[in-house]
Parts: structure tokens; C-alpha cells; sequence
């Protein structure tokens, strides 16, 4: 399986990441990716950038590096409502939301139904296409129910790199019944490298060998082809 897209970086935006957008795209031309997103954290991520670095990201160009460059937001989960960070008229703006639960921006759950029914709403939003590192073993997830919602919105899931590593301890079972799932019924997934520094640009060795082991076939990834990724995104070429 070839993955033809980064969807899941961040740049010196995010307070915690170390490279530039500049940066990014080089290591992705090198890395043989036709498309890349900056998916810079939300408002209210500790250090995170203001939301005038969301709209300000009109002056990006399409293409850097013969790569194409889709503005991109991590948005932050506020509520049990599915609140985002970021308002609808910004949101709209971008080409690729990808939105997830994480400490210290305003969500606090641990009940694996309250976690469920949080997602679930988030998933309804139609400018949301994709829920990043669902795996994560401090929001317990009843994921029969999050994959059939994401078959059900086309909201892709992602297989996160880096929770398989660095990131997000105790992620990996987690993960690899997300993937046996999602194989089952065809649910849409992502993966994605969470690269917080140009090197981590392109490398998702883990998360394709934990794809290919629990049976996701090529056609259900959405950044493995990229006329897919722009059917699924509604972009033109």
C-alpha cells in the first residue's frame, strides 16, 4: 500500500512542534508525497496558534515543492456537545478538518460512553472528515459504534504513527481493533504520521504494518490514492 499524503503534521504553530511549513513541504517532496496538510493545533491547545493563523492561511501557496499544500486544522473537542475550537465560517475555509479528543483543552472524559456519544456528535459535523488518533487509551471508546458512525458520515479514522511509538502509551491494541473493525465493515481510514518535526514527515511504517495486519485493504484508505483523496475531500485537482 502506497501512502500518497501526510494529513497529520504540525508546524512551529502548534507551540510544540519544531519546523516550518517551508520545511514540511520539502520533506515531503523528498519523501515522494503528492499532497501534504498542516494540521496545526486549535485555539486551545496549550501554546497553540490564534485562530487568525487559520484564516491567515489563504497566503500559503497551493504548491510548494511540487507538493500540493491542503490548510488544515487539528481542531480541539471543547464539550460534550462536540464543540470545536474553531467557528464554522473559519472551518469552512480550510480544506482538511481533522478533529480529536485531547487533555488540557477543555473536554475532560474517562466514561466510555460520555466519550462515544462526544464523537459521535463530532462525527454528525460535516466539516469534520476525519478523527484523529481514536486510539488513544485516555478517551476509552466503544468502537464498534464509532466505526459504524464513521461508515455511516464517510469520517475517516485515523491509524496514528506516532501513538504506536512516541506518542499515546497503551495505543496499539487500542488501534488494532479500531483497523479489524473498520476492515470488517469498510469504514474510511487515514493514515497519518503526527509528524511534529520534518523528519517525522512520511513515515508510517508502524501504522501500514498494523493496517496491513488486521486485514484494511487499499481501496477503504483515503490517502493511499490521490483522486480518492480529492473525491473525499471535494477538491478539484
Amino acid at each position: 500500500m502506497n501512502i500518497i499524503a501526510d494529513l497529520h503534521t504540525h508546524t512551529i504553530s502548534s507551540g510544540h512542534a519544531y519546523s516550518t511549513v517551508n520545511e514540511l513541504a520539502t520533506a515531503a517532496s523528498q519523501a515522494g508525497l503528492q499532497a501534504l496538510a498542516i494540521t496545526d493545533h486549535g485555539p486551545s491547545m496549550p501554546g497553540g496558534p490564534h485562530r487568525y493563523h487559520f484564516s491567515a492561511m489563504r497566503f500559503i501557496p497551493r504548491t510548494i515543492a511540487g507538493v500540493r499544500i491542503l490548510r488544515g486544522i487539528e481542531a480541539n473537542v471543547l464539550d460534550d456537545r462536540g464543540t470545536l475550537d474553531l467557528e464554522e465560517p473559519v472551518l469552512e475555509e480550510l480544506d482538511f478538518v481533522l478533529a480529536g479528543l485531547h487533555e488540557n483543552c477543555g473536554y475532560c472524559g474517562k466514561d466510555r460512553d460520555r466519550n462515544t456519544e462526544t464523537l459521535l456528535k463530532v462525527m454528525a459535523n460535516p466539516r469534520v472528515r476525519c478523527i484523529s488518533h481514536p486510539g488513544n487509551p485516555v478517551y476509552p471508546l466503544h468502537y464498534e459504534v464509532v466505526a459504524k458512525a464513521a461508515l455511516d458520515t464517510r469520517t475517516a479514522l485515523e491509524i496514528n504513527n506516532s501513538s504506536l511509538g512516541l506518542s499515546r502509551k497503551g495505543s496499539c491494541e487500542n488501534c488494532l481493533e479500531i483497523a479489524k473493525i473498520c476492515a470488517a465493515i469498510g469504514a474510511p481510514i487515514m493514515i497519518g504520521s503526527d509528524a511534529h518535526i520534518a523528519q517525522a514527515v512520511g513515515i508510517f511504517d508502524d501504522a501500514l504494518a498494523l493496517a496491513q495486519s488486521a486485514g484494511i485493504r487499499e481501496e477503504q484508505v483515503i490517502n493511499a490514492s490521490y483522486p480518492r483523496l480529492l473525491e473525499f475531500l471535494g477538491l478539484e485537482n
